[in-house]
C-alpha cells in the first residue's frame, strides 16, 4: 500500500537530544561551526560535509542542490564545481547564495547566507590534483547540467579522456574550480522538545564583528 497524505502528516519526532543556549554560544561563528561539524563527524553522520546550496535563476526562481564542503576558515566556506554548470552560471549572474547543513543524527541545522566568489587558480589546482584519478577524469568528461543522449555517451566521453590522460599529464579543466562563500549571516538551529527549538543568528556588522541574537522557533 502506498503512503498516504495522512501517514505523512502523522510523522513526528520530538527532539530531545541536546540543548543550545546562551552559555553554549561561541562568539565567533566559525569556531561554533567547527565545534558542531566536529561533533557531526564523530557522531558518524552520513556525509557530514554535505550541504544544500541555493542559487537564483535568471528569471528570479530559486533552485537548490547538495554539494560537499571542502574547507572553511574565518574567511568563508569552500566547495568545488563545474563553473559552466547551472549553479556556476547562476552564481556568475547573482552571487548571493544560501547554504544549509542538516545533521539529523544530532537534530541540528546550520543555515548560511552569503556571497560566492571564485577562489584562486592556485587553490583550485591544488585541490583538483588531490582528488582521486577517476574524479579528475570525471571533471573533464561531464558537461555538467547539459542534456546528454544516454549513459553510453557519458561513459564514452570518460573513456576518451581516460585515454588522453594516459598519454599526457593530467591538467585541471579551465571550467572547473572552487568557490568561497563569504557569509553575511549564519544561523545555528538545535531541535528541542515541543518544537521549542533553540536558534541563534549571527549577523555580520563589520569585519570580524558579529551581532548575535536568539530567534523564536
Amino acid at each position: 500500500m502506498s503512503t498516504t497524505h495522512k501517514d505523512i502528516a502523522s510523522l513526528r519526532v520530538d527532539y530531545a537530544l541536546k540543548t543550545f543556549d546562551e552559555t553554549h554560544v561561541i562568539k565567533n561563528p566559525y569556531e561554533q561551526f567547527a565545534v558542531w561539524l566536529d561533533e557531526a563527524i564523530h557522531a558518524c553522520t552520513l556525509e557530514p560535509n554535505a550541504m544544500t546550496i541555493a542559487t537564483v535563476k535568471p528569471d528570479g526562481k530559486p533552485t537548490a542542490r547538495v554539494v560537499l564542503l571542502k574547507g572553511f576558515s574565518d574567511k568563508g566556506f569552500v566547495f568545488f564545481t563545474n563553473y559552466e554548470s547551472d549553479k556556476g552560471v547562476e552564481i556568475d549572474a547573482n552571487p548571493n547564495v544560501c547554504l544549509v547543513f542538516c545533521w539529523l543524527e544530532l537534530q541540528r541545522q546550520v543555515r548560511i547566507e552569503g556571497v560566492a566568489k571564485k577562489i584562486s587558480v592556485k587553490e583550485s589546482d591544488e585541490y583538483f590534483h588531490s582528488r582521486p584519478h577517476g574524479s579528475k577524469i570525471g571533471a573533464h568528461a561531464s558537461p555538467q547540467s547539459r542534456v546528454i543522449k544516454n549513459r553510453e555517451e557519458l561513459e564514452q566521453r570518460f573513456a576518451e579522456f581516460e585515454k588522453l590522460f594516459s598519454e599526457k599529464p593530467m591538467i585541471r579543466p579551465h571550467h572547473w574550480g572552487g568557490y568561497m562563500i563569504e557569509p553575511t549571516s549564519i544561523e545555528f538551529w538545535q531541535g528541542r522538545q515541543s518544537r521549542m527549538h533553540d536558534r541563534f543568528l549571527y549577523n555580520l556588522i563589520s569585519e570580524n564583528n558579529w551581532q548575535i541574537a536568539r530567534l523564536a522557533p
